[in-house]
């Protein structure tokens, strides 16, 4: 288990990412074919960045990756990153200034998760909120036949969760990517295809 764990730890480092979790987003794509050139592309719970890195060297020159994150990063990004420290869920003047030039987003992505107490239900529920309120920011930020990624703990909630994407996806799958600990709980929903309109 360790030793697996260390494969992607010491992977991560040796290709110059922050977080062994770039693999999953990695995973994601290659089975959902998310990522394309030219994209503008909504990072929430960015820190430490890995995700923001795949997705900009994946978008190219011509796309735009934003993170956002309340907490801050060391890792340097590339010309065609904004990174802001601030609540995505706050519309605050400067939040609104950095997305304004690039919406709607072709696609949003979501690696954010709680802060865990190691109490299951509390943890489930509390990934499950952050996910209602991922999903709700959809109309206002993700354009018609956009995509979404979004990280949700295992429990009874995913499946409602699920139907509730249903509605304004015309597919919508669920990934567990092999780069994800076996112990962890997390599995990834993915909606393909948004088509307006509320959760």
């Amino acid at each position: 288990m360790k030793q697996y764990r260390d494969h992607y730890f010491k992977r991560a480092k040796k290709e110059n990412y922050p977080a062994r979790s770039v693999y999953k987003l990695q995973e994601l794509n290659k089975r959902f074919n998310i990522l394309q050139k030219g994209q503008k592309i909504l990072d929430l719970g960015a820190a430490p960045g890995s995700w923001t890195l795949f997705a900009a060297k994946k978008v190219g020159d011509k796309g735009h990756v934003l993170g956002v994150d309340i907490q801050s990063t060391e890792t340097e990004f590339p010309a065609n990153v904004t990174y802001l420290q601030a609540d995505v869920f706050e519309d605050s003047p400067e939040l609104l200034g950095a997305m304004e030039p690039h919406l709607p987003f072709d696609l949003i992505i979501s690696d954010m998760a709680p802060k865990t107490t190691g109490v299951k239900f509390t943890d489930q529920a509390r990934s499950l909120e952050l996910c209602e309120r991922a999903r709700d920011l959809l109309p206002r930020r993700l354009k018609q036949g956009g995509n979404f990624v979004v990280k949700i703990f295992e429990g009874p909630d995913v499946k409602e969760y699920r139907e509730s994407l249903n509605t304004i996806f015309s597919k919508v799958k669920i990934f567990k990517p092999k780069s994800s600990r076996a112990e962890s709980k997390e599995i990834f929903v993915v909606g393909l295809g948004f088509q307006g309109g509320e959760g």
